[in-house]
């Protein structure tokens, strides 16, 4: 009875990799197939990798695309790691009569959909001369109410002993924050990391609205416009798809463990 079990757990486990990993497999496949193939649903090997290579770089300014992408994302996500946790880490220090009330405010605007804030926010960053600009990407995001959240509720598991302790020792709250806090939760940093960079890295609706010129398209924007034109070759398309998707993976498998250990709120 307890081998049937383990043979159906492991075999649900494998149709669950199996369905996972599958699109993956085959995109690569796609990058050596013609266009043609890829509609037929061909699911081996071609030739046709260098030819899709060489008519992606003619079709796409690939460094300028590639900076544009890198840039919004790593300088995103530094700002965002840094404000929202100083926001979790002041939540849970420093107690106030309306800091449960303001809280419960964030968490409440996790409710309103991106759609419903799109036309605002586009009105303010035209009224204050942001658009087609870097800024006007990073700027919303900055402030991540989930991040914040995340922030908070890993916070709880911080020594306070060790803030106490170095009170004592005459630390000021900036330097508490900087040589104790960070490297202690460093899993944290780490799973946030990779949350964040993800979703700036693979942002599109934001940036389709904001940029209107193709010097500051992204990754994404520029898959997109390839994939919607009018005979799209979908053999390009899988190229960019797998360039698009190798710096979240670099990302991932370099902070896996720490990620693991950050979602499982482990602090050491």
């Amino acid at each position: 009875m307890i081998r049937l079990r383990s043979l159906i757990t492991y075999g649900l486990l494998c149709i669950a990799a199996f369905v996972s990993v599958f699109p993956f497999f085959w995109m690569l496949i796609g990058t050596t197939n013609t266009s043609a193939d890829i509609i037929r649903g061909k699911i081996t090997f071609g030739g046709e990798l260098a030819t899709n290579i060489a008519n992606f770089v003619a079709q796409v300014d690939v460094a300028r695309v590639l900076f544009n992408s890198a840039y919004l994302a790593i300088a995103t996500s530094v700002l965002t790691l840094l404000v929202s946790s100083l926001a979790g880490y002041g939540f849970e220090m420093f107690r106030s009569k309306f800091r449960e009330r303001i809280f419960a405010g964030l968490l409440l605007m996790l409710s309103v959909p991106f759609a419903a804030l799109m036309i605002p926010l586009f009105v303010m960053m035209a009224r204050a001369g942001l658009i087609n600009t870097y800024a006007a990407i990073m700027l919303p995001g900055i402030a991540s109410i989930f991040i914040i959240f995340y922030f908070r509720q890993s916070t709880k598991a911080f020594p306070h002993e060790l803030r106490d302790a170095a009170k004592i020792d005459g630390l000021k709250e900036w330097q508490i924050f900087l040589h104790i806090y960070l490297p202690v939760m460093r899993s944290t940093y780490a799973a946030a990391t990779i949350i964040v960079f993800m979703a700036n890295w693979n942002n599109y609706l934001w940036p389709l609205i904001v940029l209107q010129t193709n010097e500051m398209k992204t990754i994404t924007l520029v898959i997109s416009s390839l994939a919607s034109a009018y005979y799209p070759d979908f053999g390009v398309v899988m190229v960019g798809t797998v360039l698009a998707t190798l710096p979240t993976l670099i990302v991932f498998f370099l902070l896996q463990r720490l990620f693991v250990q950050g979602m499982l709120g482990s602090v050491k």
